[in-house]
């Protein structure tokens, strides 16, 4: 795929990301951002949580390497590394395999706030910025480290794909743990 292409389509994913917060989970009171499906489970404000930790991560590495970029690099298709596609298939929103997640980045039992859904709005913000700067960026070159081992480099495509997957799996994680909720209460008599 193109770079334009592949951008504008991170692009469309993340702003549909951010719309999805905006519509479906800000609305929502306290007791039910925080409701657990199960005592395993993570509450809507914890699939944020998780996404805003790894946003923390990633975005600031994200705009050093394009601030690294000096000049602008002609279109060319984006390639993958091993690395990135194992990376992409693990956090695919498709991939119904469930993971565990490092230590340091499970927020269950964490206390959260709303303040959450503003950080994973601000994060949004600069993504989609990112997102647009990136234009001129060659996104076939080893940036960007992995988080859990960072002598690996990821793409900096790869990388943007990464984020704006691995968001979409949490968000639909968090719209599951809502709809039990949206459901209205039979009486039987």
């Amino acid at each position: 795929m193109d770079t334009a292409t592949f951008l504008s389509t991170l692009q469309q994913q993340a702003q549909a990301q951010k719309t999805i917060l905006q519509s479906e989970f800000l609305p929502l009171d306290d007791a039910t951002l925080n409701f657990k499906p199960h005592a395993t489970g993570w509450s809507i404000l914890e699939c944020l949580e998780h996404l805003n930790r790894y946003s923390r991560f990633y975005l600031p590495h994200l705009e050093r390497a394009l601030t690294a970029t000096a000049t602008p690099v002609p279109p060319q298709p984006v390639r993958y590394s091993w690395m990135g596609k194992k990376s992409l298939d693990l956090v695919n929103p498709v991939n119904a395999k469930k993971h565990k997640t490092l230590k340091h980045m499970n927020p269950h039992n964490s206390q959260l706030t709303t303040a959450v859904l503003t950080e994973f709005l601000q994060h949004q913000e600069k993504l989609l910025h990112l997102l647009s700067a990136a234009h001129k960026a060659d996104l076939n070159r080893k940036a960007i480290p992995v988080e859990f081992f960072k002598l690996l480099k990821m793409r900096l495509g790869e990388a943007f794909e990464f984020l704006i997957l691995h968001q979409q799996r949490h968000i639909q994680q968090a719209q599951r743990v809502q709809a039990p909720s949206l459901q209205p209460l039979s009486l039987v008599v």
